[in-house]
């Protein structure tokens, strides 16, 4: 079933799944271990081919060969049979985490170089990736700059990422910020409390991603799988003792994925597109097959009584652990 949501006050109708292509940047600093180009393009086009209209990606990702492996994929198709996502304000630094430039003339640079890599004259959403703690730029002058590239053309819609509500509302009196795009899935919640509040009053539309935790509720995690230079194997989520708790959440949910006769991952998926200040959800997919498992996220509405199941199981295995600290 292919559900759409308009994002946010004046966006566009997206579908609540969308494709997530960081894993297709291949090795880097926060890479997913090797990835095969030809398997990245085949699952964007067999996404595109079930009905999924956007795609997710970054700058960063890759060093930009995500950018680059999203342009292969979509070469040919009608420029409006699709919707581009991408993000900037994230420079790499050999051997470490990227630092942020939200620099005016940093941000302009690297618009060119997405479009260039993406073979477009525009993108549909250009968002800042993170906060920038480290140029000193305030964010009233990078914000004004993202308007700019709305007036000129360079892209359709401006949003942010990862950020904050005191961010947020300076952003909000330069222009609307038509998107934020949060971590949030059952374990990452810290923006129930005030985020998705804001922006469901504000009109705001809130891209999720990570609904599945990258990878820990798929419900075929594997730890023994893990590339070595997989950024996960750094993760707090992905050792002792959260693995133990995280993963014991996903047996928890077996019984109410099996009872609709889908996966964890799915259901995951649905928990989070189940909060009414969501838009839809990013979810990545290394090959085609996964990515038709990730369609069939849409359109599962859980009832109250598995919405209720999942909380007791969620509170019972990872937020036992958190209480306990």
């Amino acid at each position: 079933m292919i559900e759409k949501r308009r994002l946010g006050r004046n966006g566009p109708e997206l579908t609540t799944v969308g494709f997530g292509a960081w894993a297709a940047g291949g090795p880097w600093f926060f890479g997913w271990g090797p990835q095969d180009d030809r398997e990245s393009i085949a699952a964007i086009r067999r996404s595109l081919e079930l009905g999924v209209n956007w795609i997710d990606t970054a700058a960063i990702y890759g060093m930009g060969h995500s950018e680059e492996v999203v342009g292969r994929a979509v070469r040919g198709l009608p420029r409006d049979s699709f919707f581009i996502a991408t993000k900037c304000g994230r420079i790499p630094v050999e051997g470490r985490s990227p630092r942020g430039d939200l620099r005016p003339a940093t941000m302009r640079r690297e618009m060119e170089d997405s479009l260039r890599r993406l073979g477009t004259d525009h993108v549909d959403l250009y968002q800042i990736h993170w906060p920038d703690l480290d140029t000193g730029a305030p964010i009233e002058d990078s914000w004004t700059a993202m308007a700019t590239l709305l007036d000129e053309g360079k892209t359709r819609w401006i949003g942010v990422s990862n950020f904050d509500v005191p961010l947020l509302e300076r952003c909000e009196a330069i222009r609307h910020v038509d998107s934020l795009q949060p971590p949030y899935s059952l374990l990452a919640r810290e923006v129930e409390s005030e985020v998705l509040p804001y922006c469901r009053r504000s009109g705001i539309g809130v891209i999720a991603y990570s609904p599945m935790a990258s990878g820990l509720l798929s419900g075929s995690f594997d730890p023994a799988r893990l590339a070595p230079d997989d950024w996960r194997r750094r993760s707090p989520n992905f050792q002792e003792p959260r693995l133990s708790r995280n993963l014991a959440l996903v047996d928890a949910l077996r019984p109410v994925a099996a009872g609709r006769g889908k996966t964890v991952g799915q259901v995951a998926v649905a928990w989070t597109l189940a909060n009414p200040a969501v838009t839809a959800a990013i979810v990545g997919a290394r090959r085609p097959a996964q990515a038709e498992e990730n369609v069939g996220a849409m359109g599962l509405r859980l009832t109250d009584e598995e919405m209720a199941a999942i909380e007791s199981a969620y509170r019972s295995t990872v937020g036992e652990g958190k209480a306990r600290g």
